[in-house]
């Protein structure tokens, strides 16, 4: 008879995405040009925020959070799935597992509450314009930041807790691309029950928490917004949460199809895709959304690009004696 908490299975074997082998390097490339694009555009986000004084604002504090959290998410899930399309590895270690599903649980929570964090911040921001700096001072953002990462440290030990008392003693294939906490407890030969309890309540109540502190407060803005009676001043005000929103949409909307909708009503196949986009996709799009659609951080970056050409130039006429400059950024005040 197996006890409960004897562990027979000491490694993992993965699926991955496809068990196709004309697809394993197609797949590769575009997964590590995915991956690149993701370390460049989020570390490029932190850089471009931290050397611009202009940026040195509670919003892009919690964005530069933002992006150092979608680093680390990818960074997760990543590396090791790139190794399993050239089946360097196709496989890992039962506590490596655990560690895994433990760190992505602990960014994944992290980043639901600071969005909801974000959320707050553009309320006061919009609705209370006079009392921002009041309000949403450097301590008040280090303890948000703070408070989102204990919500994320509890939801991933109270998990990975759980799976530590679960005994694998039957087939160690993961139908995955890495270790998530649904597809470990189908391979438990332990009664899941309570781990299933736990995900509901946890992640009913993280889900429902950080989703109705974002609704509320863009219902106050919303009210604040149609006060205005300039449409180009609605606009503008608007545009500054537009991307907050779509990242926020984009987050929730792929966790509740993975983790509230019933398992039986989409195919193992979906699972797959959904997963490939919460987990490296979101981390892809989140600097996308953010660069593309905010006017700040379009124009820090052209500034800090002309920086560079203007170093370059310095450097040159150093050399050949000739005159540069001073570069500005022109159409963004800075």
């Amino acid at each position: 008879m197996v006890q409960e908490n004897h562990t027979i299975v000491a490694s993992f074997i993965f699926t991955g995405l496809t068990d196709r082998p004309d697809l394993q390097l197609p797949l590769f490339v575009l997964f590590s040009l995915i991956y690149g694009m993701t370390l460049l555009g989020n570390l490029g986000m932190i850089l471009i925020i931290k050397f611009d004084p202009y940026l040195h604002t509670p919003m892009y504090f919690f964005l530069s959070n933002l992006s150092f959290l979608d680093v680390c998410y990818s960074s997760t899930i990543t590396p090791n799935m790139l190794l399993n399309f050239l089946k360097v590895s196709r496989g890992m270690s039962y506590s490596g597992c655990l560690i895994q599903y433990g760190f992505f649980a602990l960014f994944a929570t992290t980043e639901m509450f600071l969005l909801a964090a974000m959320a707050y911040d553009r309320y006061v921001a919009i609705c209370n314009p006079l009392l921002y700096t009041v309000t949403v001072t450097k301590k008040v953002c280090v303890l948000l930041i703070a408070g989102s990462y204990f919500g994320g440290i509890v939801n991933s030990l109270i998990h990975t807790h759980g799976l530590l008392k679960l005994s694998f003693c039957g087939s160690n294939v993961i139908d995955h691309f890495f270790c998530d906490l649904l597809p470990l407890l189908k391979l438990s030969c332990s009664d899941t029950h309570l781990n299933k309890v736990l995900v509901t309540v946890f992640g009913s109540l993280f889900e429902a928490t950080t989703f109705t502190i974002t609704i509320i407060s863009y219902f106050f803005i919303v009210v604040t917004v149609l006060k205005i009676r300039s449409a180009k001043g609605r606009q503008k005000t608007f545009s500054t949460c537009a991307s907050h929103l779509t990242a926020v949409f984009t987050f929730h909307g792929t966790i509740l199809f993975m983790y509230f909708f019933p398992s039986s009503s989409h195919l193992l196949s979906t699972d797959k895709t959904v997963s490939v986009f919460y987990t490296v996709g979101i981390p892809l799009l989140n600097p996308l959304i953010y660069s593309l659609r905010n006017n700040g951080v379009k124009c820090a970056a052209r500034k800090l690009l002309k920086r560079k050409v203007f170093v370059l130039e310095a450097f040159h006429s150093g050399i050949w004696g000739e005159s540069v400059q001073n570069p500005r950024c022109f159409g963004c005040g800075l």
